[in-house]
């Protein structure tokens, strides 16, 4: 499984070992004013959860989370906030489930009839009191008051390392046309199935090579343009890394969901930007230390729509590397 950080999750949850890999979302909605949930009954235990299942061979957990509602419920959607992991004994052995809060603004609700068989919307408090798994409330508990303070409708940003590229030692031609290895044009699939949890609507990259071969399949996926910015490649942003601190100010302005790719040497650059707008104790999230990303590795900022405050969760997905 690619590495998972998340600022909603508590290490004491998410550490040590872990025989059973699950993800799912609470799917919720404003119907009349008031704040809903989508909650769901499955025959076989006779309980009350969340959309939820096991990560499928290859999949990372966010594409997990988004499989799991559409298969059980038949709901397209995408990851807002993270809401707090929880963990609990099955069988074989100690299971994490990570959970999302995803809006629902369409669409019907279809129990899928082999695993789930009801599916209901109800209130915050209906929910506490249908749940099975008493652990179930603590994503509940964060959604409701990230609703009530207005943090739950958010739009995310995503920073990009571009996979792995062929190694320096062995290019002989421009810098900015050093394209992907195999393993990088591999990294970048599993990049477009990623991006897709969150389906950014714009992409702004680096305008070399291996950046834009990086975000190239989301694109060709989404019917996507992307947006080059000179000011992001290597050699730009060490002459001027005012310049690329202005980028990302702007872009997390636009209040869209997007995401940017760049290069190793770009992210301390970048990550200083993002951090002049975290509050408390999110900043620590970022990665603070070379080389900041792995290649193909990702990170989410979610900030609230609401007059588009300051950012509420940072997230840390990598890819694999082979």
């Amino acid at each position: 499984m690619s590495l998972v950080m998340r600022s909603s999750d508590d290490p004491v949850v998410t550490g040590g070992t872990v025989k059973v890999l699950a993800a799912g979302a609470l799917p919720w909605r404003v119907s009349g004013g008031d704040l809903e949930v989508l909650m769901i009954h499955r025959d076989k235990y006779d309980d009350w959860s969340w959309p939820k299942g096991k990560l499928d061979d290859g999949e990372t957990v966010p594409q997990c989370a988004v499989r799991e509602v559409r298969e059980e419920v038949g709901l397209h959607i995408t990851l807002g906030i993270p809401l707090p992991a929880i963990r609990y004994p099955v069988k074989a052995g100690q299971k994490i489930v990570y959970y999302w809060a995803a809006q629902v603004d369409g669409g019907r609700a279809v129990p899928d009839g082999h695993e789930v068989d009801s599916a209901r919307w109800v209130s915050p408090a209906e929910a506490r009191r249908w749940l099975t798994n008493p652990s179930d409330i603590d994503p509940l508990d964060v959604l409701e008051s990230a609703y009530i303070d207005g943090r739950l409708a958010t739009v995310p940003l995503i920073v990009l390392r571009h996979a792995k590229a062929k190694p320096r030692s062995s290019w002989t031609k421009e810098e900015g046309k050093r394209p992907l290895a195999a393993t990088g044009k591999r990294q970048a699939l599993e990049v477009a199935a990623l991006l897709s949890a969150w389906e950014p609507q714009r992409v702004a990259s680096s305008p070399w090579t291996r950046c834009i071969q990086t975000v190239s399949p989301y694109l060709k996926s989404r019917g996507l343009g992307v947006k080059l910015v000179p000011g992001l490649t290597e050699h730009e942003a060490t002459r001027k890394p005012a310049s690329v601190r202005k980028t990302i100010r702007k872009l997390m302005d636009k209040g869209v969901p997007q995401a940017v790719c760049t290069h190793r040497p770009v992210l301390p650059i970048v990550f200083d930007a993002l951090a002049e707008r975290l509050t408390g104790p999110l900043a620590r999230f970022l990665p603070g230390r070379d080389p900041y990303l792995r290649p193909g590795a990702i990170v989410v900022i979610q900030q609230p729509m609401a007059k588009l405050r300051k950012p509420v969760s940072v997230e840390v997905f990598e890819t694999f590397d082979d």
